[in-house]
């Protein structure tokens, strides 16, 4: 087992994490699609409006894991949160890391009083889905991401 600790993100780990982002974008074959700067991540996760926290895992005085959650509202269930990505380095993967992000992810949301902490997995990656699964995540495969990038929100409000 190695010796790894779990803490709360610091302003000064958003370089880290932005690296962090970009493998993962790479390994979910969009190397291109990170737009998110290390300003974006300090202003967004520290500044007046706050709108993400973020969890990291540390081994040998480097970030190779984080968890990065925010607030969202069902209007089924009341308060919830997002678990927009858990992020383990590729090296690090099967030591430990992605439970003990989740555990605190689980742990926070808890604390936070939500009634359900929910997040996006792709289909194709089996490892994860059989990782969530095993803590007792429910994959919803019966459900589709709905989304509008940048360029279609600016296309939507052009036919208004």
């Amino acid at each position: 087992m190695i010796d790894f600790s779990i803490r709360q993100a610091r302003i000064d780990d958003m370089p880290q994490l932005l690296g962090l982002i970009k493998e993962l974008a790479v390994f979910e074959k969009e190397s291109n699609a990170v737009e998110v700067t290390v300003e974006n991540l300090k202003r967004d996760g520290f500044g007046k409006q706050k709108l993400f926290h973020c969890f990291v895992a540390e081994f040998e005085n480097k970030i190779v894991g984080m968890a990065l959650v925010y607030p969202r509202y069902s209007t089924w269930k009341g308060p919830v949160i997002h678990l927009e990505d858990l992020i383990v380095s590729e090296k690090m993967r099967g030591s430990g890391l992605g439970t003990a992000l989740l555990n605190e992810v689980v742990k926070y949301g808890a604390a936070q009083g939500v009634k359900r902490i929910s997040w996006e997995v792709l289909d194709w990656n089996d490892p994860a889905i059989k990782f969530y699964e095993s803590k007792g995540a429910r994959v919803m495969r019966d459900w589709d991401v709905v989304q509008l990038d940048e360029a279609g929100i600016k296309n939507y409000l052009s036919k208004l």
